[in-house]
C-alpha cells in the first residue's frame, strides 16, 4: 500500500479503520468545523468503477441516506468525503438490546425502505441491506449507508451477506428492487425477534433454507405477519415491487395494529436505545462531542416526543446536509470503530480489520445527494456533489425530502391493473402523523383514479381484457412551508375509449396537512368574472390552441366554478370521482402555474404560467409569503 496521502481542506482527527486498499477517517471540515468522513482508496482499488458509480449514486437524494460530499482523485488513489452520521449501527443495537418490539422495528424498516425507494428511483439495487449498514441517530431516526455492492437494475451476482440474500440472488440472477425488500424484511424480522428468519450450520444449509424453506411468519405479532410473508416471498414478483411500494404497505399494517401515534412510540424506544450506547457514537469516541450533550441534546429534540433533531443536533443532519448546531454530524457509519470492536465507518470493522473495502467494497460507502460533476484541480479530479463543501448552511424550519415512488398492482376482481404509477412521498417530517396525513393527501388524485375504474369497470363490456392505469408526477415545492405535485394520466381502456380521465395538481400545507383551495392562493377579486379576465391576460399557455377559435375553448377565460370541485359521473349507477376541479393551482419555486385538465380529448391539457411578480396583486400575501419562503431547486448540471 502507498503511504498515507491527505486531501487539502480537512483536518484529521483520528483514524476509524485501515484495511490492504485503503482506510477511513474522521476529520473536520477547515473553513466550518464539521465533521465528516473520509475514506481513501489506493490506486489499487477499482478507481474507475467507483467513479460511476459516484456519478450514478449522486442522483440520490433522501434523508434516510448518508450523503456523499466528493471524490476526489490524484495519483495516490480515490478519496470519499461524506456526511458523518453520528450514531450506532443497528446491528449493535440488537446485540446489546435484543428484540426492539414491533413499533420501533417498523420505524427502523420505514426508515430504511425509505432510503432504498430513493435508490431505486435512480435505478440502483443495494443488494447489501444488514443491521451493519443503518445507523440508528439519537434522535431515534435511523441513515442508511455503505453501497459498496450496489448494482443498477439488472446487474449483480452471487454478492451480498447470506443472512439476509433473497433466493434470486443466491442464484446469481439479475437484481431488481425487489431483492431490497427481501433483506430488509429478513432484517425487520430480525429487529421484532430478535433473531434472523433463517440460520443454519453452514451457507449450503442457509442457502436451501432461503430457497425453500416457508417463511416463520408464526414468530412474529399476527398483524405483521402479512407483511413478513409479501416481503419475503420466494418469488420476487410476488413481493412488492421496490420498496416505495412496501412503505404503503407497511404504514396500513402499522396503523391497523398499532394505531396513528405508532412511529412516534417507535422513535421514542430507538431514541433510547440508541443514547444508552452514546460513548459508541463517532464523535463521542473522538472527544468531539460529550457523551452528556448527546443524550441531553436527544432528549430535547425529541427522543422522548416526535423524535425531530433540535438545536443540539445530537447528531440528526438536516436536508440540506448541516450539521446541528452543536456539531454533531458523526462518522457515517455504524458506531464507533477501533478498541471498542463496534462496527465502524461503513460497517468496516475497527482498526484491526482486514476488510476494508473489500473486493470493490466502500466504492461508494453511502447513497448520495447531488448530481456528481468534475473539475481540473492542479492534476487532481473532483467530483463534487450539490453543495460541495460540509460548510454550515440554513436548514428549512421544517425540512422534508419529496420522492417518487411507484405502485404496481393488478385489481382481479375488477380486471385492472396499475402499471408503474407515480406519486410523491415525503419523509423526514417531525410529526410522523402529520406526515401520513400529507402523503395520503399527495397522492389522493391517484387514489380517486383507481378507485373510479375499479367502480366503472364493465365485465360484460370487457370480457378478459383489462384496462391499465399509469401517472407520471411532477414536483413543484418541496419546502419548507408547501409541498406541490401534478398528476399526468395515461389510462389503457380494455375497449377504445376517448382519452383519458382529468388529474390535477394537489399543494399540501406541510404545517397542517391541510390542501390549498383557490380561495387560499387567490384574492376574494381573482376568483370572480373580471378578475379571472385579468388573470388570463398575464398567464401563458402551452398548449395555445385550446384558446383560439375552434378551439375547445375558443377565446373563452375560465369562469369561477371551475376553480371548485366537480363531480364526474361514472358509468356504474351511482358511482362519481369527487374533487375533480379544471383548474388547479401549481406552485414552483420559479414561477406560478396553473394547471387545466377536463380530460377526454376534446381539450388537451395545459400549463398556464407567469412569474410570480407578473400575478402578485392576484394571489394571496400570505400563500405568497409561504411560496417565497423556500429556495428554489437548483438545476442540474
Amino acid at each position: 500500500m502507498v503511504d498515507d496521502w491527505r486531501i487539502d481542506g480537512f483536518d484529521e482527527v483520528r483514524e476509524l479503520g485501515r484495511g490492504a486498499q485503503g482506510r477511513v477517517v474522521l476529520a473536520r471540515h477547515s473553513g466550518s468545523g464539521t465533521p465528516v468522513a473520509i475514506k481513501y482508496l489506493s490506486r489499487s482499488a477499482d478507481v474507475e468503477r467507483l467513479r460511476e458509480e459516484a456519478v450514478l449514486l449522486g442522483r440520490v437524494s433522501d434523508p434516510h441516506v448518508a450523503r456523499l460530499y466528493r471524490l476526489v482523485e490524484s495519483v495516490h488513489g480515490a478519496a470519499l468525503v461524506m456526511e458523518a452520521v453520528n450514531g450506532v449501527s443497528l446491528k449493535k443495537v440488537l446485540a446489546e438490546h435484543g428484540a426492539l418490539g414491533p413499533e420501533a422495528s417498523l420505524t427502523v424498516l420505514k426508515g430504511s425502505l425509505l432510503g432504498l425507494a430513493a435508490a431505486h428511483a435512480v435505478g440502483v439495487v443495494h443488494r447489501d441491506y444488514k443491521p451493519a449498514n443503518v445507523v440508528v441517530q439519537a434522535d431515534g431516526l435511523s441513515k442508511l449507508i455503505d453501497f459498496g455492492i450496489a448494482t443498477p437494475v439488472g446487474g449483480g451476482d452471487r454478492s451480498g451477506t447470506p443472512a439476509y440474500m433473497p433466493p434470486e440472488q443466491w442464484l446469481g440472477e439479475p437484481a431488481t428492487p425487489a431483492a431490497d425488500v427481501y433483506a430488509a424484511t429478513c432484517v425487520f424480522f430480525e429487529c421484532v425477534t430478535g433473531r434472523r428468519p433463517f440460520e443454519a450450520g453452514d451457507q449450503a444449509a442457509l442457502q436451501a433454507m432461503h430457497l425453500n424453506a416457508d417463511v416463520p411468519v408464526e414468530a412474529v405479532p399476527e398483524p405483521l405477519r402479512n407483511l413478513v410473508a409479501r416481503g419475503m416471498a420466494k418469488d420476487p414478483t410476488q413481493r412488492p415491487w421496490g420498496a416505495a411500494a412496501f412503505v404503503t404497505e407497511l404504514e396500513e399494517a402499522a396503523v391497523a395494529a398499532y394505531g396513528p401515534a405508532w412511529e412516534t412510540r417507535g422513535i421514542r424506544v430507538l431514541a433510547g436505545t440508541a443514547v444508552a450506547l452514546a460513548a459508541l457514537f463517532p464523535l463521542v469516541a473522538a472527544g468531539l462531542t460529550p457523551a452528556a450533550s448527546v443524550t441531553a441534546g436527544a432528549a430535547a429534540s425529541g427522543a422522548g416526543a416526535a423524535g425531530a433533531a433540535g438545536a443540539s443536533g445530537a447528531g440528526a443532519v438536516g436536508a440540506s446536509g448541516a450539521a446541528g448546531a452543536s456539531g454533531a454530524a458523526g462518522a457515517s457509519g455504524a458506531g464507533a470503530a477501533g478498541a471498542s470492536g463496534a462496527a465502524g465507518l461503513s460497517g468496516v470493522s475497527g482498526a484491526g480489520s482486514t476488510g476494508l473495502l473489500a473486493s470493490t467494497g466502500a466504492k461508494v460507502a453511502a447513497a448520495v445527494a447531488g448530481t456528481a460533476i468534475a473539475a481540473s484541480a492542479g492534476g487532481v479530479a473532483v467530483y463534487a456533489g450539490m453543495g460541495d463543501d460540509p460548510a454550515p448552511r440554513p436548514t428549512p424550519t421544517r425540512p422534508v425530502a419529496a420522492t417518487v415512488a411507484v405502485q404496481n398492482q393488478t385489481f382481479s376482481e375488477s380486471a385492472v391493473t396499475v402499471r408503474n404509477a407515480q406519486y410523491v412521498r415525503i419523509s423526514g417530517h417531525g410529526d410522523a402523523a402529520l406526515q401520513q396525513k400529507i402523503n395520503q393527501e399527495l397522492r389522493k388524485p391517484l387514489d380517486l383514479l383507481i378507485s373510479y375504474l375499479r367502480a366503472n369497470y364493465n365485465p360484460s363490456m370487457c370480457g378478459s381484457r383489462k384496462t391499465s392505469l399509469s401517472t407520471t408526477v411532477e414536483t413543484g415545492m418541496r419546502g419548507p412551508a408547501l409541498v406541490s405535485v401534478v398528476y399526468t394520466p395515461k389510462i389503457e381502456y380494455c375497449v377504445p375509449a376517448d382519452g383519458t380521465l382529468p388529474a390535477g395538481a394537489v399543494t399540501v400545507d406541510l404545517r397542517t396537512g391541510r390542501v390549498l383551495t383557490a380561495k387560499d392562493v387567490f384574492m376574494p377579486s381573482t376568483l370572480t368574472s373580471t378578475g379571472l379576465k385579468t388573470l388570463w391576460s398575464r398567464l401563458t399557455s402551452s398548449n395555445p390552441t385550446n384558446w383560439k377559435p375552434g378551439g375547445c375553448r375558443g377565446y373563452e377565460p375560465p369562469k369561477p366554478e371551475e376553480f371548485y370541485a366537480k363531480k364526474l359521473p361514472g358509468e356504474a349507477p351511482g358511482t362519481l370521482l369527487a374533487e375533480y376541479i379544471p383548474f388547479t393551482a401549481f406552485p414552483t419555486p420559479q414561477r406560478f402555474e396553473l394547471n387545466y385538465s377536463v380530460g377526454g380529448s376534446e381539450c388537451p391539457r395545459d400549463r398556464l404560467t407567469a412569474p410570480y411578480a407578473k400575478v402578485r396583486d392576484l394571489l394571496k400575501p400570505e400563500f405568497l409569503a409561504l411560496v417565497e419562503g423556500a429556495t428554489p431547486t437548483p438545476s442540474r448540471t
